[in-house]
């Protein structure tokens, strides 16, 4: 098991969903870990607490590159700095181009994809003053193809990915390593709406799964947040310090057809 006892994890977007269960594998792993989002935060600093590991909470907006500026001068205070980052936060809309709502754009722009250059940006002095140091993007498969009326999404888990890609070159010749990884169907909240708005069409509950799985995921089984957060180890351990701007999917097969 990889031990990361005296590394700091900060996870944006880990007070729910994959961020949370990114932060939990983490926290079992030995790492202090600095949640970041919304929601009732001393619930998670308690879950995520039981570890052992020291555990705090900053609750940046990161579509605000201030924000997020000030949650790395909290770890730097509160932490001695961050050792491992892991930029989950995202945000979803659906529509058509020509329908697309400007400011909706540029939210999920801002959160989706800027706020992964202004975390990696921040963050990058001290890994590379230490030698050591892992950056972890959560792209997604759609970062590596396209779907219908999920313009702004898309175009910014492809900008996640080609950012990865960059930053893994930069410090190729560090100890610092820099990777995407692309889920695809999980079950969060988002995932779950769209499979609600199948519900609300008259479709049975389970049907409505299984017919959104079987459209893009081949397994019929969604990735499950440890799953990913298993991986986020495996990309902090020694095995994985020549794993330099990659692209992981882990989508049931999506990408294979």
């Amino acid at each position: 098991m990889t031990t990361l006892s005296g590394k700091t994890a900060l996870v944006t977007g880990s007070t729910s969903g994959i961020g949370l269960g990114i932060a939990l594998s983490l926290a079992k792993a030995g790492a202090n870990v600095v949640l970041n989002g919304f929601g009732d935060a001393a619930a998670v600093i308690t879950e995520v607490g039981q570890f052992g590991g020291k555990v705090g909470h900053h609750p940046a907006d990161v579509s605000d590159p201030a924000q997020i500026a000030e949650m790395l001068a909290y770890a730097e205070r509160e932490f001695g700095g961050i050792d491992i980052l892991v930029n989950n936060a995202g945000i979803q809309h659906v529509a058509a181009v020509e329908d697309f709502p400007v400011e909706r754009w540029d939210a999920i722009i801002a959160i989706n994809l800027s706020s992964v250059f202004h975390s990696t940006r921040l963050s990058l002095p001290g890994m590379r003053a230490k030698n050591w140091g892992r950056i972890i993007n959560i792209a997604s498969v759609h970062g590596q193809v396209g779907s219908t009326g999920k313009a702004a999404y898309v175009a910014a888990k492809h900008g996640v990915i080609g950012l990865t890609k960059v930053v893994g070159l930069e410090t190729a010749t560090t100890g610092v390593t820099c990777n995407a990884i692309c889920p695809g169907w999980v079950l969060t909240p988002l995932v779950q709406k769209q499979i609600d708005d199948r519900i609300a069409k008259g479709v049975d509950p389970q049907q409505a799964q299984h017919d959104l799985l079987a459209e893009k995921q081949p397994s019929l089984e969604f990735v499950t947040p440890p799953q990913l957060g298993e991986l986020v180890l495996f990309l902090c351990s020694e095995a994985g310090s020549q794993v330099r701007g990659a692209a992981w999917n882990i989508d049931g097969g999506w990408l294979a057809q």
